[in-house]
């Protein structure tokens, strides 16, 4: 399957989280992103280096900065349990706009052409290739998806420009 493209609609797919009673909750994609501009970035996994040092914290860091050019949601997407994302979410203590949601199955990364097989490292399995979606009312107007290990083009300083 091509990946996902600028111009295209996303598709629907569920995605979980814990929430404050740490009860097990899903929702749907389209239930985020209907009639809203929302930024979707996806990491490999939770916790890993790259992940947790760059490419989270700013998001985090400029999302006042985004929100005052019209997003209404930052949502960050990891193929990882619902206790793992809500415990990483944890870690980020000055978070206040970055939702994170679980895609334990990768289901998700797979309906958007986005996913990447590691078993050949051993240890990590299907994974989320890394990217960034700006989308408005359910269309993708920008499709930032890493070539490999970088993280450059799927920053929330990339998605500042196309804004």
């Amino acid at each position: 399957m091509a990946p996902i493209a600028a111009g295209e609609l996303i598709p629907d797919g569920t995605l979980a989280y814990l929430d404050d009673q740490d009860k097990f909750q899903q929702l749907s994609v389209h239930s985020l992103a209907k009639g809203k501009k929302v930024i979707l970035f996806a990491v490999p996994g939770a916790f890993t280096p790259g992940c947790s040092m760059k490419h989270v914290p700013g998001f985090i860091e400029k999302a006042e900065e985004l929100k005052s050019k019209g997003i209404e949601e930052i949502i960050c997407i990891s193929v990882n349990d619902p206790y793992v994302m809500k415990a990483w979410e944890k870690s980020y203590p000055e978070n206040k706009h970055v939702k994170f949601l679980a895609d334990g199955s990768a289901n998700y990364a797979r309906a958007l052409g986005l996913e990447r097989n590691d078993s050949e490292r051993g240890w990590f399995g299907v994974r989320s290739r890394r990217f960034a979606l700006l989308l408005d009312d359910l269309t993708v107007k920008v499709a930032n998806i890493e070539a490999g290990g970088e993280i450059s083009a799927s920053t929330a300083e990339e998605m500042l420009k196309a804004l």
